[in-house]
């Protein structure tokens, strides 16, 4: 069982509502939603069977389901829980997926010795090349002895940056799973560079924070790396990376370590509560305080458990970051990067403020769901989405952007799980309804979505299922025509 099976009103400041990219998000949680194509039952092009209910007009494969034992070109068997992931133009027109492995077990690891980072954890990523119908031509294993390697995002110079969900290592306690962290070769919570024509060189990005990551953005222009964290409990804070040189510059296409770690905070509200109930559209100028302890290592003997917690040390970069008057969120799952804007969201924000148990107590977040905007240029943060509740939006996860500008955002509680565009002028509406059921006859409805995200032509939607027996769907169709 993963982290998330186990857990399930400020004032607008200063500016108003914002122009440009903001302009089009008018929120309407509590309004009546407009007309939208129905969902309908649909058969899977792979073998006839209904797993996806999608608008009429629309089709879909599914592929590298590991139900079955699934063996990849270089021999590796392919492990489940397949979780963020990014596409990438290739050859011929067809298109390279590299998808993360949220893996939390211990190893071994499971690709050949170059992908390795611990040989002693079992997640990582894969690469696979597909056609725009999910026709597989050849896959392999690109990163491994990582572990949780949750969601990442697409670097416009050809790369995926996966990142561990985690802060585990043979210098900190068990985990949530209650696992002895003593086999364990190297410190984990870090974030990885895995080039989409290649394999990782299985380094980690230090300087990027040793923290519970979740997903990360990169915005073009400043050169700069957005990153989420999903701390499971406690509060959340949102981050950049500065890195020493820009990716771009010269002969450079490769995210540098030793760079800087900053945290968000509202200017004027040091440690602003941005986890509880607000309204739609408020709007908070920002700046940013240094991190300047990003990659801790904690003291322990070799061979024993750790004296350092677990909880200790997910909370030791955020810590700092309030400390210096960082705002705090209720975990930030997913991230987008879209014409000067990051968009993210916070699966749990939106809580009564009454209700609201501060920064460092279990049990944070209450509310059923935030997106955020952060537009880079005025380094200012806007709220555009709060569900009312979880009929209409539960818990927003991974999230991407159509090349409309349409927000998709993946569902990830107990309830049925859709994929959901979040448009311009601020209507919901549904895309994908999981109606998987197993082999078994087991009901699976209830299994995330995770990783969407668009080729680069737009002609395909690709999405994953995260659960022990994960799968990859490809899904095409008249996009423009039900406003995505």
């Amino acid at each position: 069982m993963s982290r998330r099976g186990l857990l399930s009103g400020a004032a607008a400041v200063g500016l108003g509502t914002a122009a440009g990219p903001f302009a089009g998000f008018v929120s309407r949680a509590v309004a009546a939603p407009r007309p939208q194509p129905a969902l309908v039952p649909l058969p899977d092009l792979r073998d006839g069977q209904v797993r996806l209910w999608l608008p009429e007009g629309f089709s879909y494969r599914s592929f590298h389901d590991t139900e079955s034992p699934v063996i990849l070109d270089d021999g590796a068997v392919l492990p489940g829980r397949h979780d963020g992931m990014g596409a990438f133009a290739w050859r011929d027109g067809d298109y390279v997926l590299v998808r993360n492995h949220e893996i939390a077990l211990r190893g071994p690891a499971f690709g050949p010795a170059p992908t390795v980072y611990d040989p002693a954890a079992a997640g990582g990523t894969t690469t696979v090349e597909v056609t725009h119908q999910g026709e597989v031509l050849r896959s392999r294993v690109s990163l491994s002895g990582t572990e949780s390697n949750c969601s990442g995002g697409v670097m416009p110079w050809g790369s995926w940056i996966s990142c561990e969900e985690t802060v585990n290592g043979p210098d900190v306690g068990p985990d949530y799973t209650g696992a002895s962290n003593v086999g364990l070769r190297e410190r984990h919570g870090f974030v990885f560079e895995v080039p989409a024509d290649g394999v990782s060189d299985a380094q980690p990005i230090t300087a990027a924070g040793r923290f519970s990551h979740e997903s990360v953005a990169y915005d073009p222009a400043g050169g700069v790396l957005y990153l989420t964290e999903d701390n499971f409990g406690y509060a959340s804070c949102f981050y950049r990376y500065l890195p020493i040189r820009r990716p771009d510059e010269g002969r450079h296409t490769r995210l540098a370590d030793g760079g800087r770690l900053q945290a968000l905070a509202v200017k004027g509200r040091p440690n602003c509560d941005l986890a509880a109930e607000q309204t739609p559209g408020t709007v908070y100028p920002v700046h940013w305080v240094d991190i300047d302890d990003p990659a801790p290592s904690f003291p322990y003997t070799p061979g024993q458990d750790a004296l350092t917690t677990n909880d200790e040390a997910l909370c030791h970069v955020s810590g700092q970051g309030r400390a210096s008057g960082a705002a705090w969120f209720s975990r930030l799952e997913g991230a987008a990067f879209d014409r000067g804007v990051v968009y993210f969201t916070s699966t749990q924000g939106g809580g009564p403020p009454e209700e609201s148990v501060g920064p460092a107590a279990n049990g944070f977040g209450n509310g059923y769901g935030q997106v955020w905007a952060y537009h880079t240029t005025e380094q200012i943060l806007r709220l555009v989405y709060q569900s009312p509740g979880p009929d209409t939006l539960d818990y927003p996860d991974n999230v991407t952007t159509s090349p409309r500008g349409t927000l998709i955002v993946a569902e990830d509680h107990n309830n049925d799980n859709y994929l959901r565009g979040l448009s311009r002028d601020g209507a919901l509406s549904s895309i994908a309804l999981n109606r998987i059921v197993g082999s078994t006859g087991a009901d699976r409805s209830g299994d995330e979505f995770a990783g969407p995200t668009f080729s680069p032509d737009g002609r395909t939607l690709f999405v994953n299922i995260q659960a022990e027996s994960g799968m990859t769907f490809a899904i095409w169709g008249p996009w423009s025509r039900i406003g995505v």
